[in-house]
This record gives structure tokens, sequence and C-alpha cells, in this order.
């Protein structure tokens, strides 16, 4: 039986602008390039020079900032944060950016990702006295670093306290006279720096330089610090990178595909994969069609290989938002069909390839093959440009055990036929990892973590969420 749970999900997105004289106003702007990777939460920081102001809270950016109080964010530097929990820890104290005042200054911190030993710090932290006031790992950081006292520059405390991090993450910090931004040593999160103007932005996508008219300078480096200020921008290296292992998911679902990662287009990306995935799984079919939206560019590069029509077969409502009331199977199956409806006059009497870019639970895949098949479709193959997910992740998907993956308690057969397809086929990680040419990681299809603290992770996750 396929868990009823809810579809695979991204933790978050960072921005910071620093220099420009509508800064909060840009950093809205970027937010909603980068709503796709969090729709919890929002929150933007701004500063003057001389005070750190905020706005956040829960729901869509939309939601959160009007027209009036985005005047009241006066300042030519900000930092923002759309917001997805995992581990199901939600709240109004969780929405980022946070926001901690002291005598020796404000600072406000923005993260992406998830801290493998979180658990184990917390605890050391509040033996020492530390009192925490959320569950974001973005305050764990601020206690490191107020750890270390005043002796040293807020730099090297920033870099002594994410020294002692584990895990993912992509920071950015905003102080009345600093952005600072910070990329965990195997470079597991997206994080790029771009110019605008007279000032400088970064963001988890390329995608938010597009809305905003900035040029993109690079990706921020693994284990690298970033700082930004009025003499310019300097990066160092704060930890040594172990090796370059972005997170595939990233390529495969997360990212936008008007997005570039260290280098390669991410629609170009997912076109590849579709074409490694139609020399693995030939079909004599009729169309080809994708799951909207992250779908549609391996299904186009299926159909350019193997020269069946590519048509498009399945249409995702653009007005609907999240279904919460939904108590019975018969009214959850009737939410589908109102995100999500097949073309008749497309599949109709038609042996169709439906690709879609992952696997996780099996409950999408098999809905939409029934939804197929309700509009005539004579055959529907599903093909999956990605490996099988038999193993969680720790660093922010909100796959937490495998209880949650159908794919390690079922092999190809026994889901094919759970989903409901003539045919199932899964790209191979061999043929996968031929397609990108930075290193990647491949945990959540291999058991292979980058860090390799498994054990942690489970603790930490499971014990606090982040």
């Amino acid at each position: 039986m396929l868990t009823e749970l809810r579809g695979l999900n991204e933790e978050c997105g960072v921005f910071g602008v620093w220099n420009h004289p509508r800064a909060a106003q840009i950093t809205y702007y970027a937010l909603h390039s980068l709503q796709h990777r969090g729709q919890e939460g929002a929150g933007i920081v701004v500063t003057d020079g001389e005070t750190l102001r905020i706005r956040k809270g829960q729901g869509l950016v939309t939601d959160v900032f009007s027209a009036e109080c985005m005047e009241k964010l006066q300042g030519s530097h900000a930092i923002g944060h759309v917001r997805y929990s995992i581990g199901g820890v939600n709240g109004f104290e969780n929405v980022q950016p946070l926001l901690f005042r002291s005598q020796n200054g404000d600072l406000a911190i923005a993260h992406n990702g998830s801290l493998t030993n979180a658990y184990d710090l917390r605890v050391v932290l509040e033996e020492e006295g530390s009192i925490f006031q959320t569950a974001a790992d973005a305050e764990i950081l601020a206690h490191l670093a107020k750890r270390r006292g005043t002796g040293d520059s807020f730099a090297d405390r920033m870099m002594t306290a994410l020294r002692q991090l584990e895990g993912s993450y992509a920071f950015v910090i905003l102080t009345e006279d600093a952005l600072y931004v910070a990329l965990d040593p195997y470079g597991l999160k997206p994080l790029a720096l771009g110019s605008l103007g007279e000032g400088y932005v970064v963001a988890s996508e390329t995608c938010a330089f597009d809305l905003i008219g900035a040029k993109y300078l690079r990706d921020v480096k693994p284990g690298e610090f970033i700082t930004i200020d009025a003499r310019g921008v300097r990066g160092q290296i704060f930890s040594e990178p172990r090796r370059q292992a972005l997170c595939s998911m990233e390529y495969i679902y997360f990212s936008r595909p008007d997005s570039n990662l260290w280098g390669m287009n991410v629609h170009t990306a997912r076109k590849k994969l579709g074409k490694a995935l139609a020399r693995e799984y030939p079909i004599d079919a009729d169309v080809v069609t994708g799951v909207p939206d992250s779908s549609l560019s391996a299904a186009i590069g299926y159909a350019e290989v193997t020269g069946i029509p590519y048509e498009l077969g399945l249409i995702k409502s653009r007005y609907i938002g999240r279904t919460f009331i939904e108590p019975s199977q018969s009214l959850r199956e009737q939410g589908v069909k109102l995100k999500l409806s097949a073309v008749r006059g497309v599949v109709e009497g038609k042996r169709v390839v439906m690709v879609d870019d992952s696997c996780v639970r099996g409950t999408t895949s098999r809905r939409i093959t029934s939804l197929l098949r309700e509009a005539g479709a004579t055959e529907v193959h599903v093909l999956i440009a990605s490996p099988t997910i038999q193993h969680p992740c720790y660093y922010g998907m909100d796959t937490l055990s495998t209880d949650e993956l159908v794919a390690a308690h079922h092999d190809v057969e026994e889901m094919r036929v759970l989903i409901g397809a003539d045919s199932l086929g899964f790209l191979s990680v061999e043929k996968m990892a031929e397609v990108f040419d930075c290193g990647l990681c491949l945990a959540c299809f291999t058991g292979e973590y980058p860090t390799g603290e498994v054990e942690a992770s489970v603790r930490c996750l499971q014990a606090s969420g982040s």
C-alpha cells in the first residue's frame, strides 16, 4: 500500500542585497522568484546602516508584505528568506530571517539547509546557559558566534562558529555595516553571487537575478565565507572543501528551469536527463508527456531522442492552492483533479509515455496514471528521469526515513503494479552522473552520505526538526 503523504519538498531560499537604495523592494521581488523553494513563511530584514528592521510572517510573499509595510522597510542593505519546514516544525517564531539584538550590535541570519549535528550543539549550548527561542538552525549559529566574546572581529567569530557546524548550509548574515555569506564545505546547497548597479546580491538561485536585473558573477565556493561592505567583496575559505557535492535534486526537481547551477542551465540538464532516459528505456508509444512543471524538460528530451511526438497531455491549474480539507479518500482524489488534469484530446486512444522527475512515495504517479487512463489512454508507461530514491535525506529535504520511500520497500515490478502502469523505468545512477560536470550528492539514491553523519542526522532531526 502506498503511503498518503505530502510530496517532495525543499527547505527554503535565501537572498541578500548590499548597497541599493530600495533594498527591501529588491528583496521582495527576489523572494517572488524563489517562492517555489518555500511557501510556509517569508521575511525581510533591512538596515539603513544604523538600525535593523524586520517584517516576516507565515504564508506566501504576497500574503506577508503589503505596499504599506514595504514603505517602512527603508535602507540600502537587506536579506530575505522563504521557508519550507522539515520535521513538521512550524510557527511564526521559526520564520526567517531571525533577528538578534545585543549591546554590541544587531544581527540577522537566514539559512537554507539542515545541520546534522544541530541536536548535539543545542544540548551543549543549553548546558552552557543558552536559551533557544526557535527550532531553526540559524539560531545555533548566532549562539556559537556569541560564545567567542568580543576580542576577535565579527568575521573571525563567525568563521570559528561555522567550523563547528556539520551538514548542509547556505547562510546570509546581515549587520549594520556588512553582509556576510557562507556555504558549507561540500557545497550541498546552491548559492550565487551577483552585482546590481553599484551593489551586490546573493541568492539561492540565479533566477532571482534575472527578475531584478542583476548580473551573475560566480557561484559561492564550498567552504567559502564572503564579506560584502563599503570596501567591496572579499572571499576567504574558512573550511577546506572536502569535495563538491551539490544536491542532485536541485537539478532534477527543486530549482527553476531558468536558473543556472555551476555553469549548467537547469532546463538543459533536465533535457539531458530525458535523453539519457530515452536511450535506457526506448518505448513503442504514440505520445510523450511530462508532469508539470519540473518534468517537462525531461519529457522534451525523451521525445527528441525517440522521435515520439511530445504533447501537453497533462495540464496544471495555476489558480489552486494547497487543499487542506480532505477528510476522505474520495475528496483527496478530487483534490488531485483540481490541481492536475489529463487532456483527453491528446491521450485518448493513445499509448502514452508519462515522464516524471522522481518517484518518492508513489502516490502522485499512481494518481496521474489513473487520470490518463480515465482520459482514454490505452497504455501508460511511466518513466522516471532519476534513479530510485531508497535512502533518507538529512540535508534539507523532507524525506527523513525510509518509511516514506516506496522504493525502499518494493522492487521496480512491485512499484509498477502499485502505480498501475504498463511499464515503469528509472534512470540509472551511472547514466545520470554522466550528464553533469560538477560533483553531486547522490545519497538519496546510493546511501553514500558526503558528511558520513547519518546517526547524528537521525537524532538531530527526530528530536528537534529544522
